[in-house]
């Protein structure tokens, strides 16, 4: 395939972006490797259909966490987008910029340039926000929408919000987080908005931009110290291509330290116990390894009817044709529908837990099968995590997927956190507002009392809720992969840019900032070539 100026790894969230960007102005030849295939599935643009491509393997990945004591031994599930648009197809399509103070932490954390003045004006330049305020965005490329399906059940939860104390807030992504309302999302007129739909398609007719899909990337070439390339492996055949300018690693925080180490590029340790020639010594490679960890709360309701039986049967064939015929009702939600970001304690500055309200409830959330009687649920996160995990290799074998420990639940802060939260949940259900809608609580209910009782059940039921971040941190320090400007330490023309170099957690689901990270990474890149 030659030669081009940039060739971008993985064609994902970030990939997209960077492919539309990279080539807007016409200068540069610009590659796009996706290991996966095109977006064909009809589910795609579905909100609701989410729940049947998350399990889906032709685009998830469908990664494992190892078994660890502090979550009882389990192996939990790490879906990641395969495809192009990568986790932007699967994903509950949830949109949160994070608090100021994320991105400050940052810069306190060595990444320079990254503070929130630094970073909001990308949020601004990607937002197409119609009905936010002065301080959105409204004219970018990814095009967001406020939930607008309205229940009984999910008002009267705001209600009773209110009367615990939670202020309302319409547009968590303006000046505050603090609140409840509904969830704003990447959609456009009820159908799923991607990064394909914003970013590469616009991009495909350029003579500059070559896309190949099926393509996994199997090493980066060095010669040196030096980045010449990547090869790649397409149709059982491995070809070597070489960038004049860049290589771009965008392949998510799971899967850059598994290419990196593959190349030679990580802690001489790790390499070597599965017998891969250290090249370059990184030693952070893998390490920073951060998600967010939920559990679901879950209540049978009484006196409305919820998501569990809205759809099945005639109910469900009444859905399908309302969606089909105006882009409402049901079909258009996804993992969310009313937020609440809040403070555990009063004397907090800011939220640190998050909550998603949805009138349905599991009867095995494994494989997204909702209960049979009515029922809603509260998920609880902590909005900034302090465990940390890691991300390596175990084989030299490509095809290998690589060892992943969460570690979650190792700190006491994390773990008292979200004991917190989910106390705070309880208490919001239990106000007088809820009580015409509320039969019981079934997980984990009332019978758990204790903080050893909250955490147990943490412990026992709780997942990530797939926002692997940290794995290529940027920064200043030994322990960091990357320089603020992206560029791999000790290594010349490669960079990387996504969610693998965020330092740490930002408030909320984590799209929006990989979003903001590839527009600012597109500047960054650009600038180097001028």
């Amino acid at each position: 395939m030659g030669k081009y100026d940039y060739v971008i790894v993985g064609g994902g969230t970030a990939g997209c972006i960077l492919a539309n960007r990279l080539t807007e102005d016409g200068k540069y030849s610009v590659l796009l490797l996706e290991a996966g295939g095109p977006p064909r599935s009809p589910w795609i643009k579905i909100p609701a259909g989410f729940s049947k491509l998350l399990t889906n393997g032709t685009y998830n990945w469908r990664f494992e966490s190892c078994p660890e004591a502090g979550t009882k031994e389990r192996v939990i599930a790490i879906p990641r987008g395969k495809g192009l648009g990568g986790s932007t197809l699967i994903n509950g399509m949830i949109y949160v910029r994070g608090q100021p103070n994320d991105y400050d932490r940052w810069l306190d954390e060595g990444a320079a340039g990254w503070s929130w003045r630094d970073v909001e004006p990308y949020f601004r330049k990607l937002e197409n926000f119609a009905e936010g305020g002065a301080s959105r965005g409204k004219s970018g490329p990814m095009y967001l929408e406020r939930v607008k399906e309205r229940f009984p059940i999910s008002d009267a939860f705001l209600a009773a919000a209110a009367e615990d104390g939670q202020p309302f807030n319409e547009d968590y992504n303006a000046a505050d987080q603090e609140g409840v309302g509904y969830y704003q999302v990447t959609q456009r007129n009820g159908q799923r908005w991607s990064v394909v739909d914003g970013y590469l398609k616009p991009a495909m007719a350029r003579s500059n931009l070559t896309v190949s899909t099926g393509s996994r990337v199997l090493r980066i070439e060095l010669d040196g110290s030096r980045c010449t390339g990547v090869t790649y492996e397409r149709d059982g055949k491995r070809e070597t291509v070489a960038a004049a300018r860049e290589v771009v690693l965008c392949a998510g925080a799971v899967q850059n330290p598994q290419i990196l180490e593959l190349s030679g590029i990580g802690n001489p340790d790790v390499l070597s116990k599965v017998g891969i020639e250290p090249r370059i010594e990184l030693a952070g490679v893998g390490e920073n390894y951060i998600d967010h960890y939920a559990t679901r709360m879950n209540w049978r309701v009484r006196n409305t009817v919820t998501l569990n039986e809205m759809s099945r049967g005639l109910r469900l064939t009444k859905e399908v044709v309302k969606y089909f015929t105006s882009h409402k009702g049901i079909l258009t939600l996804g993992t969310g529908l009313v937020h609440g970001f809040v403070k555990t304690r009063p004397t907090l500055s800011s939220p640190d837990v998050q909550f998603f309200f949805v009138h349905a409830s599991y009867a095995n959330a494994a494989t997204r099968v909702l209960d049979r009687q009515p029922g809603m649920t509260i998920g609880v996160t902590q909005l900034r995590p302090t465990s940390k995990g890691s991300i390596h290799v175990e084989s030299a074998d490509p095809a290998a997927a690589p060892s992943i420990k969460p570690n979650m639940l190792a700190t006491e802060k994390d773990c008292q956190t979200l004991v917190d939260g989910m106390k705070v949940a309880r208490r919001i259900v239990e106000q007088p507002a809820m009580q015409q809608f509320v039969s019981h609580e079934m997980s984990p209910g009332k019978e758990v009392q204790t903080d050893e009782e909250w955490l147990e059940f943490a412990r026992e039921n709780g997942q990530t809720i797939y926002h692997p971040i940290g794995t290529c941190r940027m920064g200043d320090g030994d322990d960091a992969v990357v320089t603020p400007n992206l560029l791999v330490k000790g290594v010349e023309k490669l960079s990387i840019a996504d969610a693998s170099v965020m330092p740490a957690m930002v408030s909320g689901n984590t799209q929006g900032a990989v979003m903001m990270v590839a527009e600012k990474a597109a500047d960054l890149i650009r600038g180097r070539a001028e």
